[in-house]
């Protein structure tokens, strides 16, 4: 198999949520066929580089963030698609660090504090990976304070925040009025959650609200040719 066969099938893989040969994938037809995981592994002794290989799960979200936006995915086959990336990731993340890759840019990204969901942001942290950025995820429920800390430590190029309540809009405001009041140059805040909007976004001063995965990598990919 060539490389560029590889790759490909590594790329389909990821599309359809087969994580490895004991997945069935979407389709519930690819259980004992090779899986996001073996294909890795195989492109790994083929010395497939780790940029090239960042940029096949890049290519794959982008159809996966295609299919969700025309309603023929759902949530949960987003998420199937995101893991896979996740774990390739983590298995390439020594080999990135070991051959000094160069990324788009430091990503920090938080739940504010109050709010307990995670789906949404930690899909946008799994296709910022897989699309070159290096990201810091803080999790869920992290308090203006500490999101304020490690902007200070990380020294991120961009802070995303994500909110699902009504309820805790309050406080993401409050965390970009903070963030904002840092006057870091050069750094952009991306908002996002199903109550924001782009009215609200002006209203308490974000750089720019993205209505879903796709358009937050979307905007994110315009800033950094800006950058």
């Amino acid at each position: 198999m060539s490389k560029d066969e590889l790759l490909a099938k590594l790329e389909h893989s990821i599309v359809m949520g087969h994580l490895d040969a004991d997945d069935e994938g979407f389709d519930g037809t690819m259980e004992g066929t090779p899986g996001t995981l073996e294909l890795l592994e195989e492109a790994l002794k083929a010395e497939i580089e780790p940029g090239v290989l960042v940029e096949s799960f890049r290519v794959a979200m982008g159809k996966v963030g295609q299919l969700f936006e025309a309603e023929e995915y759902n949530l949960a086959d987003m998420l199937a698609s995101a893991e896979c990336v996740g774990k390739a990731m983590e298995i390439i993340g020594p080999a990135l660090q070991a051959v000094s890759h160069s990324t788009k840019g430091k990503f920090l990204i938080a739940t504010v504090e109050g709010d307990l969901h995670d789906i949404g942001k930690n899909i946008v942290a799994t296709m910022l990976k897989g699309a070159g950025y290096q990201v810091k995820d803080l999790g869920i429920d992290v308090p203006a304070a500490t999101i304020l800390q490690e902007i200070r430590a990380y020294k991120p190029d961009y802070v995303g925040l994500s909110a699902l309540l009504t309820s805790t809009m309050v406080e993401m405001e409050h965390v970009v009025r903070l963030i904002k009041e840092e006057n870091i140059p050069g750094l952009k805040v991306f908002i996002g959650g199903a109550p924001t909007s782009q009215e609200f976004a002006d209203k308490i001063g974000a750089d720019y609200y993205c209505r879903d995965v796709r358009e937050a990598l979307d905007k994110l990919e315009e800033v950094s040719k800006v950058s």
